[in-house]
């Protein structure tokens, strides 16, 4: 007897998270009102992360791979490979996917055959695992789209956590992005690019995400010269490329400032331009850091 695909694949990279992985695997895994499948493939953890998956595997069932480092965005690759939903997200080894999110998203990409991906909403986590009580209103908007053109200039942020798509749109635009360090921020450009825009719903709570020290989100370095270099690979020639380049070094120094006040001043050579949103920004650097949310 053949077994029928489920409808969502969720794919999950882990490394080196011990003291978290449990707990984002079990938050999937208790998802209901949807058939859905979980790939794991873990990177070559060199904690304990591999015997806890094992022993999960064996008691929930889901698909797990172990295997020596290969780097996140080949783990990733290769999840996505594995996959053989209908639709698909990807998610953390140190979040937490709260209830019946995956049911939420798979009805609405049903309800909508026009949209090739659909995002939502996160709630951040404080130390010793208190979670907030607001949606991260950085990722909020009062029109429930995206377009690329706000997604190009960064004017709308889509966390990396959110979303969910049509798998095999994803692979006919060729999936992930092997050139880059990250995963999200190329795929969704290139999803805006070729399929115009998507909806973004407040409706959707997808994440409780966790910040810390290993997290991408707070490398301001790492992150933002990455995605200076998505656009000058991929979008160079395009109109808007010089104010996405302007407007990006812009949001660098501001989570810089916000962040570290001596490190946003050494950046100011990098990224000063004449934009009105550097100089908007600029304030930041004389608020102190207890009185900024970001």
């Amino acid at each position: 007897m053949v077994k029928m695909a489920p409808k969502v694949s969720v794919i999950l990279a882990s490394y080196n998270h011990e003291a978290y992985v449990e707990k984002a695997v079990r938050s999937v895994m208790e998802q209901s009102g949807v058939d859905f499948e979980l790939i794991v493939v873990d990177d070559g953890s060199k904690d304990h992360s591999p015997e806890i998956l094992k022993r999960l595997a064996d008691e929930l069932g889901f698909a797990y791979v172990h295997r020596p480092n290969k780097g996140v965005m080949e783990t990733l690759k290769e999840a996505l490979s594995l996959a053989t939903g209908r639709y698909v997200c990807s998610f953390s080894s140190d979040d937490i996917m709260p209830p019946e999110r995956l049911k939420k998203q798979s009805d609405f990409l049903d309800a909508h055959p026009e949209a090739v991906a659909c995002f939502g909403q996160v709630v951040p986590f404080y130390k010793d695992d208190e979670i907030g009580t607001e949606m991260d209103e950085r990722y909020l908007r009062s029109v429930p789209q995206i377009t690329f053109e706000e997604s190009f200039l960064g004017k709308k942020a889509l966390h990396g956590c959110a979303e969910m798509f049509v798998r095999e749109k994803i692979l006919a635009i060729g999936g992930y992005d092997m050139r880059y360090a990250f995963e999200d921020y190329p795929l969704y450009l290139k999803i805006l690019y070729n399929y115009g825009p998507q909806p973004v719903s407040k409706d959707f709570l997808c994440c409780y995400y966790r910040e810390h020290g290993d997290n991408m989100h707070v490398n301001h370095e790492r992150i933002y010269g990455e995605i200076l270099r998505v656009l000058s690979d991929d979008y160079s020639k395009h109109p808007l490329y010089k104010q996405a380049v302007r407007a990006w070094k812009a949001n660098w120094f501001s989570a810089e400032a916000a962040q570290s006040k001596l490190g946003a001043l050494r950046l100011i050579p990098k990224v000063i331009s004449l934009s009105p949103r550097f100089w908007l920004r600029l304030p930041k650097l004389f608020i102190p850091r207890k009185l900024l949310k970001y």
